[in-house]
């Protein structure tokens, strides 16, 4: 007993990253340990940031620590492999907190290896040999180990539930059917599997569908990426060409119309390379929905997948369409035409056609989209509903987070966040993770002194000047909920009509309209701006001391 006691534990001397036993230990300045591999190959990958950190307590390292070898932990945990590990391999066939025990066994259980439906018991090796070799036995149903074997048995009756009463969705026994379940319609549980089976293949089916058609349309995208940057690279080529003839005269319009087309071609990426994205997670999202119903369509329990099957959330609908139109490939080479015909007027063409020029550039679009009026309905809007939630590395260190980071609140003290470059430092202010393209609805529910906005990810983030802001530069726009009134770049208009406590924030980004509208019974309108958006947008809010008492905005999920 006392060697028992005195044997080391295999956990305290892991590596957290690999999990495996500690290889040539080293211990980082916060007094976590890993194999020096590990750790080596983690701050590898940090080099680029210059901040290096503890994949345990996250404390950050500037510079990097030199990593030297832990020799007095390197003989522990030799040690560890001479004793710990046998204990161990002797331990592992007797049940732990996690596994399903023998119900046979006395003293310490060994792990089951199978349940019986019949018998509603779980055996060991040992115990389950006569349902082996006993020829009534035999006959019995023998599943995986099943801790919820119980849960077969009715409650009032004390028998197996092997009936399901369609009439009130639930597993019954054959008591429960000629007493408070009479008349009702009433079937076996293996008929109702059947059925219940059958929909669920339906559904599989309709998943793999949408899959496939999401994998094409992730296709097609990344096609129309390479069309936009081999278009732009080649009318930037073609640009200097004509430029360089112009000599001092053109060289000034020609780096500003290089960058203008990268900057069109940068936005129209990101927004194609946005909506790939968002594919590729309903993609995931599908296969993990497409996994759960493949696991319970093994379920060898039948009462386990009917009571299971009715808490699978039903399939979503889509947030895209089923295909991905592309307009025909203009792209950027207009671009180079009205470039030669500038080339040719000289003086006038700078004075005259500079505008076309710009014009050309902007209005490279590639998602084909006819331009559709703005929703009315409340309905309307949440079919362009999308969820947000907030950023902690933007968080000021006077906001606290809550509800999955879609809730945000001043507080009276400073929370403990870490540095981060993107962190507000001054202004109570947080920006969300998903950046917004396209059309876009999202409500904020909000109290005390709120400014809901958006606002470009370059927005300043350090110090206390306007360009920190929302709605005090022109990289962001800003709606101030309990002020009643609209700002960009510091200019600022007063919007009549109440502000209910929940506001509606309509983006269309293609079309550069920005709208707020006070959500109640209906869909009031407070302002609209329109824009040119040259860059993907990020939600934000500023949350401040709402005389003494901390002001809140939550982000409410679509519904």
């Amino acid at each position: 007993m006392s060697h028992r006691q005195n044997q080391l534990d295999p956990e305290t001397f892991s590596c957290s990253i690999c999990l495996d036993l500690l290889k040539d230990p080293v211990t980082i300045p916060c007094g976590h340990s890993y194999c020096m591999k590990c750790i080596k190959t983690q701050w590898d990958e940090e080099d680029q940031k210059g901040i290096h950190s503890c994949p345990q307590c996250r404390e950050t390292f500037t510079p990097r620590p030199v990593l030297k070898k832990n020799t007095m932990l390197a003989a522990l945990v030799e040690q560890m492999k001479k004793t710990g590990l046998q204990a161990a391999a002797a331990d592992h066939c007797y049940a732990g907190p996690e596994d399903v025990a023998c119900d046979f066994c006395t003293g310490r259980k060994l792990k089951a290896i199978k349940s019986c439906l019949v018998c509603l018991v779980s055996y060991c090796k040992n115990h389950l040999q006569p349902h082996l070799d006993v020829p009534a036995m035999k006959k019995h149903k023998l599943v995986e180990p099943n801790k919820n074997l119980q849960e077969n048995i009715c409650s009032k009756h004390d028998e197996v539930m092997k009936m399901f009463c369609r009439t009130d969705q639930k597993c019954i026994c054959y008591l429960c059917s000629v007493e408070e379940h009479k008349g009702h319609d009433s079937v076996s549980a293996a008929t109702e599997r059947t059925e219940r089976q059958r929909e669920l293949e339906e559904r599989r089916g309709n998943i793999q569908q949408r899959i496939q058609d999401r994998e094409e349309d992730v296709k097609l995208l990344q096609q129309e990426v390479e069309a936009i940057n081999h278009s732009a690279d080649k009318t930037v080529e073609d640009s200097e060409k004509i430029f360089t003839q112009l000599i001092r005269l053109l060289q000034k319009r020609s780096s500003e119309v290089k960058q203008q087309i990268r900057s069109q071609q940068e936005t129209e990426v990101s927004r194609v390379k946005d909506v790939q994205e968002k594919l590729e997670q309903e993609i995931t999202e599908l296969k993990r929905k497409d996994a759960e119903l493949e696991q319970l369509s093994h379920t060898e329990d039948h009462n386990q997948f009917l009571l299971n099957y009715p808490s699978l959330p039903a399939l979503s609908e889509s947030t895209h369409s089923s295909s991905i139109n592309i307009r025909p490939l203009r792209h950027f080479e207009d671009v180079t035409a009205a470039v030669s015909e500038l080339r040719d007027k000289l003086q006038d063409v700078l004075r005259d056609k500079w505008t076309n020029i710009s014009l050309m550039v902007t209005e490279v679009d590639v998602l084909l989209s006819e331009p559709q009026p703005e929703p009315k309905t409340r309905a309307e809007f949440l079919k362009y509903s999308c969820e947000i939630t907030l950023d902690p590395n933007t968080t000021n260190k006077m906001l606290k987070l809550s509800e999955g980071n879609r809730k945000v609140r001043w507080m009276k003290n400073s929370q403990s966040y870490s540095n981060h470059p993107n962190r507000f430092t001054d202004k109570f202010q947080v920006l969300s993770r998903e950046s917004l393209t396209g059309r876009c609805y999202w409500e904020v529910e909000w109290s005390g002194d709120v400014y809901v906005s958006v606002a470009y990810k370059n927005i300043s983030r350090a110090g206390i000047g306007n360009d920190c802001v929302f709605g005090y530069n022109d990289k962001s726009w800003a709606f101030h909920c309990n002020g009643s009134e609209f700002g960009h770049n510091n200019i600022w208009t007063s919007i009549s009509g109440p502000v209910s406590s929940r506001l509606g924030v309509y983006l269309d980004h293609t079309a550069g309209l920005l709208s707020f509208y006070s959500v109640s019974e209906t869909m009031t309108l407070l302002h609209r701006v329109q824009n040119t958006f040259t860059q993907p947008l990020l939600a934000g809010v500023w949350v401040g001391n709402y005389f003494g008492s901390g002001s809140s905005a939550e982000f409410i999920k679509p519904n």
